[in-house]
């Protein structure tokens, strides 16, 4: 299986879904525990993160489950039919026990968004994520968290601080701030809302998911990206 060749495809996700996992090791810089696990079905291979619940860090405002908005934020991106997230599903029988497992992408990890938005052909994919991270309500999308492959394809990662009832957007991609969104983006926001709604109804709460329908309904009433607010944290840290 390429692992470059835009990797969203029924056989990708039958592959995750019921291939075996051998953990290679664990991933760097990571706050919780991530591993780097290579998954092998009928002698085909292809390689993917897993992040276990049991080696997740509660946080004073998440607490457990954030590989479940993880997979949330996958099957929101496929709702909208935006291929922002690389295909991501639930696998109750991991090394560590039920977590989220992510195919992993071959990227060049020197670029990030700082460095590819000196490339203006990329903006209308950040406009994409920005939008998508305005209505996820994303805590922590760090400039390192976008990744760019062989296609020239962004794709975004870490997606476990998503989703909160509370205004949280915490986000480096503010060059679009005030403008207009564009249209072809709200036109696909408004066709797909239920869809989207029925997506991740399961992987948040009742209460999460109301917020997700106000910040939507927001999105399409005021039509611009919004300005960070001066007294709120609207950057995460590291900013990378």
């Amino acid at each position: 299986m390429s692992q470059n060749k835009r990797p969203q495809s029924t056989g990708c996700l039958e592959h995750l879904s019921s291939g075996e996992l051998e953990v290679l090791g664990r991933m760097p810089y990571s706050s919780n525990a991530t591993f780097l696990v290579k998954v092998t079905k009928d002698s085909a291979e292809c390689q993917g993160i897993y992040k276990p619940y049991r080696g997740e860090r509660s946080l004073w405002d998440f607490k457990g489950g954030l590989f479940m908005r993880e997979v949330a934020a996958y099957k929101l991106s496929e709702a909208l039919e935006w291929e922002l997230i690389p295909t991501t599903i639930l696998r109750a029988d991991g090394p560590l026990g039920e977590g989220s497992l992510q195919l992993f992408i071959e990227a060049d990890f020197q670029e990030h968004y700082f460095s590819l938005y000196e490339r203006s052909d990329l903006h209308p994919q950040f406009e994409k994520f920005a939008l998508f991270d305005i209505i996820a309500n994303n805590a922590d999308r760090k400039s390192g968290h976008l990744l760019i492959d062989g296609n020239d394809h962004i794709w975004g990662i870490d997606q476990g601080l998503c989703f909160h009832y509370e205004p949280k957007l915490r986000t480096v991609i503010w060059e679009f701030a005030g403008e207009p969104i564009p249209e072809n983006l709200l036109e696909a926001l408004a066709a797909k809302q239920n869809d989207c709604i029925n997506a991740i109804g399961e992987f948040i709460s009742q209460r999460e998911l109301q917020a997700f329908k106000n910040r939507v309904a927001s999105v399409l009433k005021n039509k611009k990206f919004p300005v960070p607010e001066p007294d709120a944290r609207c950057y995460p840290w590291p900013l990378i």
